[in-house]
């Protein structure tokens, strides 16, 4: 059989084939570097094309530095450009390199052409090496003098970059009191512009150590720097337009006379095709007018037409930018909008992060005079083929329900909604229909008419069953099958994977109890049952709630479970007043655009979930840290005494977590039913209860369990003191592991407090042959990776822990080399993180 052939690919023309072809470059441009020949200047060319390719795809080519750096002696204004930009590159990263760049550089700053000039001193700059501050002072201090507006330009900015490397050398110089007088006397905008932006970045860094400083920095919002600013405005570009926009945002004008001169002249600026330019605007006019009450109001009537110009003309970014704002000014004052709601409705071929704001901006406009309007185009999204698109038109649409007054139309649209046989379209109505009843119990009958057709098992997302069975235990009078459906549904309580499904099921299974307990026994045995042995602690703790309501009273429990209850008049808004007047105050920036103010987005504490690049160098563990704990509806061997008594459980093993001190019933599905009246039962259960609490026990089937005899414990797992494990071997076996145990654990308040000291906490475990391999994180998330090695054979257990000091909750998930240790390792792993801080 012939050997397979090989498949020969022939090397890009943009990449060296080896490091010879780096070699040849070198060689080539040594030869080119003294000669002046005709034709040099473009042989260069072709050279240095290839040199900066290569630097592009991240080829090192350092080693032909000296040969650029020679063959830059040329007139040749692309052949500096490039060379600069070699230079910048890897100058900064080699500070001994840089210095054979600083004689050439020098000589370009004197060039006669001003174009080198500047490109020289802006490279000059760009080294960012300390050691070299040295030569930038003579440099900058000429080009800031330089007859050439675009070498002024470069020093100005020139002067900031020589501030971040070395400030006192900067303030030295009086490099500032140069762009000051600059900035007041240049003719040329842009060097206004480059003086005012640096000085702005000096002054405020430096205010924080200087008064004079601070002095200086008052004075760029003075009377006299204002005006001179806003009397050459138009002749500054756009970029620069926008910074002395936002200085204006922050004067103070001294009289309201003041304020409309400022308005007068700012008004054409309102026109402007730059939406970055309009957005500045508008802030200094809405800020200036603050305590203008009338006067702000009118400004909002005079923004409204060029924003909405902004947001209908330019790319869908641009107007999602301009319409993040425009919603922050409709949630301040949307009354003014009211009448502009057309203009928020969505166009076909915008992207859906556009849509969705118009959304927004339509649920916050919407009032009796457009309500009819808006509603009956909410419906038509509704009928979208973009199923996010229709969710959030369904959304919309009880937005608007709850927060208007005559809701007749809307109810019936939504009612409709639920006829139109989408699962995603009644998995939301049914939500908003909850929440509907919630605010508008009148409204109970028609609902619970159209509601009471709808089958539990067409029901799959987990808020929507939950609205579902809401109403089942709300409205249980009114609903004739709902005992039967509850039942159903308890039966099925392995099914069920999400516990809020399953704490609504056991509330709205004891509310139907209450109302009816003939034919509801059946399934709230089958509930507390299945409640008090299921493994999310959540659902246990109610479940064992309500058994032992029962036990005691069950008109106390009625009076728990279904008190006499008011409408609900306002529901709690997302974000606290206190937020958006800061959100308002950042107004033309990223804060409104994320809706969020800036310090939650930018400050180390706020920066949402901490990144982790320690010592495991670039082991993923990002995606399986978002996956689901442990199913809920399982119960693990080592769980199944949550079956058993305290008494019960100290002697099989030990102390429990857990701490409750009952026993839990199992359930006896053929106990008999008990006929009666609903009333009647629960006054003769009120009667036996407190006498007997085994009583309720009867009533629902409920039995207590026999406690089996205790197998013979496994051995204790031990562990070796002295386990190693380097971090590689760490990395690979964390990747071809499967998870074994993933739970949540606890920490005590005082190992929460030990926690700031993170290295209290790997003594801690390593105490108890438990080590740490990496670490990393920032409160109130610490993520913590551990290993430890039974004692007897070399198997491994690895741990990812995470640690949320608010909570003072853990996450653990455990992979090891022998499955069947697992359990035993993380209850190991329990005990010592829990007496963590307890010594």
């Amino acid at each position: 059989m012939a050997p397979p052939a090989q498949s020969h690919r022939s090397p890009s023309p943009s990449q060296p084939s080896g490091k010879g072809e780096v070699s040849d470059l070198k060689m080539q441009l040594r030869q080119l570097a003294g000669s002046r020949a005709p034709g040099t200047d473009d042989s260069k060319r072709e050279l240095f094309k290839k040199v900066i390719s290569y630097m592009t795809i991240g080829i090192d080519v350092s080693s032909v530095f000296s040969e650029m750096v020679m063959c830059s002696a040329t007139s040749d204004i692309v052949l500096k450009k490039m060379c600069y930009l070699y230079v910048g590159n890897y100058a900064r990263y080699n500070p001994d390199l840089s210095l054979l760049t600083i004689n050439f550089l020098q000589r370009d700053c004197k060039d006669e052409d001003p174009m080198i000039r500047g490109l020289a001193l802006r490279s000059l700059c760009t080294l960012r090496v300390a050691n070299l501050v040295e030569y930038l002072v003579g440099p900058l201090g000429s080009g800031l003098k330089d007859g050439n507006s675009y070498v002024r330009m470069v020093a100005a900015v020139g002067v900031l970059k020589l501030y971040h490397i070395s400030s006192s050398t900067c303030m030295d110089a009086d490099f500032p009191v140069t762009l000051k007088h600059l900035m007041l006397n240049d003719p040329d905008a842009q060097v206004v512009a480059n003086c005012l932006c640096a000085l702005q970045e000096i002054w405020s860094l430096e205010a924080t150590t200087s008064e004079e400083a601070s002095r200086e920095r008052e004075v760029l919002l003075s009377k006299p720097v204002i005006y001179y600013l806003l009397n050459r405005i138009k002749e500054f570009s756009e970029w620069a337009q926008c910074i002395v926009l936002e200085l204006v945002s922050k004067y103070v004008p001294t009289d309201s006379n003041e304020i409309f001169d400022i308005m007068n002249l700012l008004e054409d600026r309102l026109q402007h095709a730059n939406g970055a330019v309009v957005l500045a605007t508008v802030k200094v006019f809405l800020q200036l007018t603050l305590s203008l009450t009338d006067t702000h109001q009118q400004v909002y009537e005079r923004i409204k037409a060029p924003l909405l110009t902004q947001v209908s003309s330019g790319s869908p970014e641009q107007s999602y930018a301009v319409l993040s704002h425009l919603h922050l000014l409709v949630m301040r004052a949307p009354i003014l909008f009211s009448t502009d709601y057309k203009h928020f409705y969505c166009q076909y071929n915008e992207p859906f992060y556009v849509k969705k704001l118009k959304l927004e901006m339509l649920t916050a406009v919407a009032n009796e005079s457009n309500t009819y309007e808006i509603v009956t185009e909410l419906c038509e999204y509704a009928a979208n083929v973009d199923i996010p698109m229709a969710r959030e038109s369904i959304r919309a649409v009880g937005k608007i329900a709850l927060q208007q007054y005559d809701v007749n139309a809307i109810v019936d649209r939504l009612l409709q909604f639920l006829e139109m046989e989408k699962d995603y379209v009644t998995a939301e109505t049914l939500v908003l229909v909850k929440d509907l009843l919630r605010k508008y119990p009148q409204w109970s009958h028609d609902c619970i008419a159209v509601v009471g057709n709808i089958s539990s098992k067409n029901v799959q997302e987990p808020k929507a069953k939950a609205a579902l069975i809401w109403m089942l235990g709300e409205y249980a009078q009114d609903m004739q099958d709902a005992p039967y459906v509850l039942e159903s549904l308890a039966e099925n309580w392995d099914d069920e994977h999400s516990a809020e499904v399953r704490l609504h099921l056991l509330t709205a299974v004891l509310k139907c109890f209450v109302r009816r307990p003939p034919e509801t026994q059946k399934a709230l045995g089958a509930a507390l049952a299945a409640g008090l042995s299921d493994f999310h602690q959540d659902v246990h703790d109610r479940a064992l709630f309500y058994y032992r309501l029962l036990q005691y009273k069950v008109s106390v429990a009625e009076g728990v479970v279904n008190p006499p209850k008011q409408a609900v008049s306002v529901f709690a808004d997302t974000q606290s007043s206190e937020i958006k007047d800061r959100i308002f105050d950042e107004f033309n920036s990223l804060a409104v655009v994320y809706q969020k103010p800036s310090y939650m987005f930018t400050d180390k504490e706020h920066r949402g979930p901490f990144a982790f690049s320690e010592e495991l160098g670039n082991l993923s563990i990002g995606a399986e840290s978002a996956e689901n704990i442990v199913s809920a509806q399982r119960v693990d061997a080592n769980d199944q005494d949550l079956l058993l008594s305290t008494s019960e459980k100290e002697e099989s093993r030990g102390p429990s977590n857990n701490g409750s001190a009952y026993s839990a019933p199992s359930y006896d599905s053929s106990a008999p039913l008990v006929a009666s009246h609903a009333q009647s039962e629960l006054v003769s259960l009120d009667q036996t209860l407190p006498q007997a609490p085994q009583a309720i026990d009867d009533l629902l089937g409920l039995s207590f369990a026999v406690t089996p005899t205790p197998a013979a414990s496994p051995p204790p797992l031990r562990l070796n003191a002295k386990a190693v494990l380097d971090p590689n071997t760490f990395q690979q076996k964390w990747r071809q592991l499967p998870v074994s145990i993933s739970q949540e654990g606890s920490v005590t308040p005082q190992g929460v407090a030990a926690l700031t000291t993170p290295q209290a906490l790997l003594r801690h475990m390593q105490g108890h042959f438990i080590h740490c391999i990496a670490s990393g994180g920032q409160a109130p998330n610490f993520k913590f990776f551990f290993f430890a090695q039974k004692a007897e054979e070399s198997s491994t257990f690895l741990v990812e822990c995470i640690i949320n000091s608010s909570s003072c909750k853990a996450q653990i998930k455990i992979k090891a080399d022998d499955q069947g240790t697992s359990h035993a390792f993380v209850a190991l792993f329990q005990s010592a993180l829990s007496s963590f801080g307890m010594s």
